[in-house]
């Protein structure tokens, strides 16, 4: 059953995949030459057009037209994967009541993959309730993002090759969580950044979504080579990679250090910061948050599937997975703990002023990704793990409804252009309505019971900044709840600013509105049936050797004081009262508050300038560094003395050389006497007439 979970995309990518290069080979029989229509347009200048919800213009539109017939098999290769998935999902399922309910955890080895000394590895799925628990999440999105994805995408002429990548990404997630050793898990974790950067660049023939899939791909390398760094060292004091011997020999590495350029480092903390670096590429933590809100250039469904649910949650997961680790680091902790909250802030305040339905959505993801990983700093790795299932399904509802909304006003992304939709797309309205109620903690959703129980967790640790990731951790709920419910009211209420576009929209087709359904039912059900579970007395019955919680975390967090625990439902209520006032009360305040205070307005809305300092610092440098490489090594030392110099001198010596050979008897009988007669002088009255 589980090499059906895992290996089931795969076959769906691949069977995609095959259909997309004999739909390519049919549309250009000739090969790689690209028909070109009687107006000087090709085939891939009008497909950059079709169905692209991020290319828009200057007014945030789009050219969403068919430009062409849509490849063979499209409609085969959409069933056959998300069929696939849909069985894999169910057996997810199955998967978690075996495991979690039932004990029946399993490694089931699959064959010896690299030996190379000490080195030995095996290709191997290790399946304990920490992996049903990311099978479910991975699956279930997935499966569900593939259906809505047929809706969504109905216009695109390269079906096939979206629903393969989609695949494909699906099963670098399942390597990666069902992974027994670090090498295998970063296999896995390689396998997700490629496929993101596939998926983010999809609509290759726009430069944005060029720029941006490198982008991602480029920042995600910075934190990998941190996380290399990590599994080295890991190899290097206990000669292993594999999970089991990595835990019993990690009470040995207490005390020993690493000499890191001179800093004789605590060698656990040193491990656990450099894997730790790894996860702030993947998850999108502060100063590597940069690739996420760009990310957004890839279609909708992409946003949901990679950008909410599932890569971005990997670094969560890894922490999670090398809990026993981290809780003989406390240092490393407290990192975390920094890291976590900073983001959760940091995300939440640009959140605030953004005007784009899904980079306001991004935030929201870069800010809870935070809160998961203050819960991991403080120790309680399954409270984390509980926000990071429940948050896949509302998170993904959010993104998945931001689709429906560009859909029905054709391809319209910014909010402000919006207005009165809740009557025009009430489903989309309701269901949009009740993932924001999850995602800012209303009573009863899942959100409450997972955010809160962080903040909780937070307050109760004995990290040495706590209190800071308390702090932020409630500041961001009221943020949170502030720009949440400004986009439901600048989307779906008030007075339409785009008449034309309002007229026009209507509701998805079926293909979309059935998995937005499910995810919102998700995104209720998935608390309080699992409160107990993941942050309550059952949690050790539950996860078993899964996870090393930090002692008595669990109990000290339902003995915190009522008002602390009451605390994050006041700031969500404070956060939806000020929005209202700001958006539908009184809707010019919002405006005057931006003119009174520019600077900071001018701050929030770039981003906190990230952009342009890591620009300043690291890219025009860079670029720099690699013209004058370019110019002056090799084209004027290299070039000038290779090619251009000594070889070009050579040529020139004997070009002149070959005109002297004439052909004439004459012009021979001229050189030898020349030649003779130089002889003889040189005998006269040089060295051999001596």
């Amino acid at each position: 059953m589980i090499q059906a979970i895992v290996f089931l995309p795969l076959l769906g990518a691949i069977l995609a995949g095959l259909i997309a290069i004999f739909g390519a080979h049919a549309r250009n029989p000739s090969g790689d030459v690209v028909e070109h229509h009687d107006d000087g347009h090709g085939a891939d200048a009008h497909a950059a057009a079709a169905h692209d919800d991020d290319g828009h213009d200057d007014h945030g539109h789009d050219d969403h037209h068919v430009s062409e017939p849509p490849a063979q098999g499209s409609r085969a290769a959409e069933l056959i994967t998300t069929c696939l998935l849909m069985i894999s999902a169910a057996l997810s399922w199955v998967t978690l009541v075996d495991v979690g309910f039932m004990h029946h955890d399993a490694r089931i080895a699959l064959f010896p993959w690299i030996s190379s000394g000490d080195l030995q590895i095996s290709w191997a799925l290790r399946v304990d309730t920490l992996t049903a628990v990311m099978l479910v999440v991975v699956n279930t999105i997935s499966s569900l993002v593939h259906l809505y994805s047929i809706g969504y995408m109905d216009e695109d002429p390269y079906r096939p090759r979206f629903f393969g990548y989609l695949s494909l990404f699906t099963f670098a997630m399942l390597m990666l969580v069902t992974a027994d050793n670090l090498v295998q898990l970063f296999f896995g974790w390689e396998g997700v950044g490629l496929a993101s950067y596939l998926l983010i660049g999809f609509w290759y023939q726009k430069p944005s979504a060029n720029a941006a899939a490198i982008k991602a791909f480029v920042v995600n390398r910075v934190g990998d080579f941190g996380f290399a760094l990590g599994i080295f060292a890991i190899f290097a004091l206990i000669g292993s990679t594999d999970f089991e011997t990595i835990f019993a020999g990690a009470q040995g590495l207490s005390g020993k250090t690493i000499d890191f350029f001179g800093w004789h480092a605590d060698a656990l903390t040193l491990i656990c910061l450099l894997l730790f670096m790894g996860a702030m590429g993947k998850s999108a933590q502060f100063l590597l948050h940069t690739w996420l809100p760009d990310a957004m250039e890839g279609p909708t469904p992409v946003s949901a599937l990679i950008h909410a649910a599932t890569m971005v949650t990997a670094g969560v997961f890894m922490v999670a997975r090398l809990s026993p680790l981290f809780e003989l680091a406390p240092n490393a902790q407290a990192v975390v703990m920094f890291f976590g909250a900073t983001t959760a802030f940091f995300a939440a305040t640009v959140g605030l002023v953004q005007n784009d339905i899904k980079r306001i959505v991004a935030y929201s993801t870069c800010s809870q990704l935070g809160y998961m990983f203050v819960a991991m700093g403080a120790g309680a790795y399954s409270v984390g793990m509980f926000h990071l299932f429940t948050h896949a399904f509302f998170k993904a509802l959010l993104f998945l409804g931001s689709g429906s909304v560009i859909y029905a006003m054709h391809h319209e992304q910014d909010i402000r252009n919006m207005g009165g939709l809740k009557d025009r797309i009430p489903f989309t309205y309701i269901v949009m309505v009740i993932g924001t109620l999850a995602l800012t903690g209303f009573p009863l959703t899942a959100g409450y019971f997972s955010k809160d129980a962080i903040i909780e967790s937070a307050y109760a640790s004995h990290n040495p900044l706590a209190f800071y990731g308390f702090l932020m951790t409630v500041i961001a709920a009221g943020l949170t709840s502030f720009y949440s419910w400004r986009l439901i009211f600048k989307t779906f209420h008030g007075e339409p600013h785009d008449q034309e576009h309002y007229e026009a929209a209507h509701e998805a087709p079926l293909w979309m509105l059935i998995p937005i359904g499910i995810l919102a039912a998700g995104s209720i059900l998935a608390g309080f049936p699992f409160k107990e579970l993941f942050a309550g007395h059952g949690v050790e019955e539950f996860f078993r050797e899964s996870l090393k919680m930090s002692p008595h975390i669990i109990e000290e967090m339902h003995h915190i004081p009522e008002s602390i625990a009451f605390l994050p439902t006041v700031m969500m209520a404070v956060g939806f009262v000020v929005s209202w006032l700001f958006y539908i009360r009184r809707p010019y305040l919002p405006v005057e508050l931006a003119n009174q205070h520019q600077m900071l307005y001018q701050f929030l809305l770039n981003k906190w300038y990230f952009d342009e300092l890591y620009e300043f610092i690291f890219v025009r440098p860079t670029k720099w560094l690699g013209r004058f490489l370019w110019k002056k090594g090799d084209g004027s030392l290299i070039d000038g003395f290779g090619p251009d110099g000594v070889s070009a001198g050579v040529l020139d010596i004997t070009r002149n050389v070959v005109k002297i050979q004439t052909g004439y008897l004459y012009h021979y009988a001229f050189a030898m006497l020349i030649g003779v007669a130089g002889l003889i002088t040189w005998f006269m009255f040089g060295l051999g007439g001596q």
